[in-house]
């Protein structure tokens, strides 16, 4: 049987095998998610980011939790950030969730950013894909938590839980820069910390400031000790207030419609790039460039508009 078949058939080393082969770029990977495709759109994506130190690892746990209490198979996507320098990232989540290790009901997988930007891998989609087509209810995304440029998030979950902690400085500083856009449900963790009540009213001002569209979701602050698990009925139920509302408002459907539109250009994007480069290669017209851009004689807009318009006629002439 295919790496597809077996994933259907249920085979979780399978499973792993074909996710480590979907981050790893290897091109029978796509043949068999091709055969997975048709099997998926069922699983519920929840986005957990925020910045560092705000606890969304033991969030994450605790989410996980909450939802096999609920009897919902629960995938976990945790992404952590690649060093620039070796290359190489810790993917250190599973320890933090070491307690689900056991349970048949509960698929963790780490990946490296791999110099991707937005708090999300270039492979996070596909691997999602792959736990949804396994039969995961539940699909939990932890970004890398790089603050405030990872709305990426936002584009690919259902639900984004935007976590926030009190004690980094000025709340308001902490939470601008389209924070208050992304967020569906916003989570002020470690509540036991000083401070906590303060951000909790600082973010629920703010977010009654917003000039949102009528019939639009009104985002709710939960407080949360992830640590303790308090907080977490809470929180399940504001996550499940904002799936029954997109189901009931219709606005899924557009939802489902823009997110397949950006995973399909994304995949378009990486293709096209990965044969302008294969392009290049053949008479060693990269360097070419490159010599030229370094002694003026050629510039990068002039070279670009050239090997597009000399890849566009070798397409044609086929």
């Amino acid at each position: 049987m295919s790496l597809a078949d077996q994933v259907l058939n249920g085979d979780i080393r399978a499973a792993a095998r074909m996710m480590r082969d979907i981050d790893d770029g290897r091109p029978h990977a796509v043949e068999e998610l091709k055969r997975l495709y048709p099997h998926t759109g069922k699983a519920y994506i929840i986005g957990i980011t925020g910045p560092p130190g705000a606890g969304k690892s033991t969030l994450v746990d605790q989410l996980t939790a909450s939802f096999r209490k609920k009897g919902k198979r629960v995938g976990v996507v945790a992404i952590d950030p690649t060093s620039p320098f070796t290359g190489g990232a810790i993917l250190g989540d599973r320890i933090r969730m070491n307690r689900h290790a056991s349970d048949e009901g509960v698929f963790i997988r780490s990946l490296a950013t791999r110099g991707a930007l937005g708090g999300l891998s270039r492979s996070t989609s596909d691997v999602g894909l792959v736990m949804d087509a396994m039969g995961m209810e539940v699909i939990i995304i932890e970004t890398v938590g790089v603050g405030q440029d990872e709305v990426d998030i936002v584009k690919t979950a259902h639900t984004t839980c935007v976590v926030m902690v009190p004690g980094l400085g000025d709340d308001i500083q902490a939470i601008k820069a389209g924070i208050l856009e992304i967020g569906d449900v916003f989570v002020v963790n470690k509540s036991d910390r000083d401070g906590a009540d303060r951000t909790a009213r600082e973010l629920t001002t703010m977010l009654e400031m917003r000039n949102a569209p009528e019939g639009s979701w009104h985002p709710q602050v939960i407080k949360t000790e992830a640590q303790r698990g308090a907080g977490m009925d809470e929180l399940t139920g504001e996550i499940l207030a904002h799936r029954d509302f997109l189901f009931s408002s219709g606005l899924i459907a557009g939802f489902v419609r823009e997110r397949n539109q950006r995973h399909f250009l994304d995949i378009l994007r990486d293709g096209l790039y990965r044969h302008a480069l294969e392009f290049m290669a053949r008479d060693g017209l990269l360097e070419k460039v490159v010599d030229g851009m370094g002694d003026t004689t050629l510039d990068p807009y002039s070279a670009a508009e050239s090997v597009i318009a000399s890849m566009q006629g070798g397409l044609s002439g086929r």
